[in-house]
């Protein structure tokens, strides 16, 4: 059983890097004109939805961070979770980035492969210090899963881009 102040720091930490990471990708999204031209498939969740759906994803990877932190029985796992932590945060930023700053959709969508793989990365070696904090990743790979195949859609209904 973990001990509850050595949770604590942790999850503080985690919830200040998840507020970067929620931060910066949304003032990278800008949902203007230019983003509604675009021709858009019909199961399209609302625009509303995105909001909530990722602050219930970056709450439930808060917590898997700071439950495998707490878990970790080395440094060296430690060091592996800060690693893939810190990928994803840069690879989850950047999709908005390609997406929304520079227009590229078409960028977006190689991004968001590499985004796809270190949500795995996440969940397997978070999941090897701690089995619910692997589970607790399960729909933030769910729902980039559902966004790279509207990615897809999306440059496929509008291309060419550049």
């Amino acid at each position: 059983m973990m001990e509850q102040s050595g949770f604590w720091w942790p999850l503080g930490g985690a919830a200040l890097a998840g507020l970067v990471v929620a931060v910066a990708g949304g003032l990278l999204t800008e949902t203007g004109a230019w983003y509604h031209s675009l021709r858009k498939p019909s199961w399209k969740p609302p625009d509303w939805a995105f909001g909530p759906v990722w602050t219930v994803i970056i709450i439930l990877a808060v917590i898997a961070a700071a439950l495998a932190w707490t878990a970790a029985a080395t440094p060296g796992a430690r060091t592996a979770i800060l690693f893939v932590l810190l990928v994803n945060s840069v690879l989850n930023i950047a999709w908005s980035g390609f997406f929304f700053k520079l227009r590229r959709p078409d960028w977006a969508l190689v991004e968001v492969a590499l985004l796809w793989l270190s949500i795995l990365a996440l969940i397997v070696v978070l999941g090897a210090a701690s089995p619910m904090a692997g589970l607790l990743l399960l729909p933030y790979l769910a729902w980039v899963s559902v966004a790279a195949f509207l990615n897809y859609r999306i440059v496929q209904l509008n291309k060419p881009f550049g």
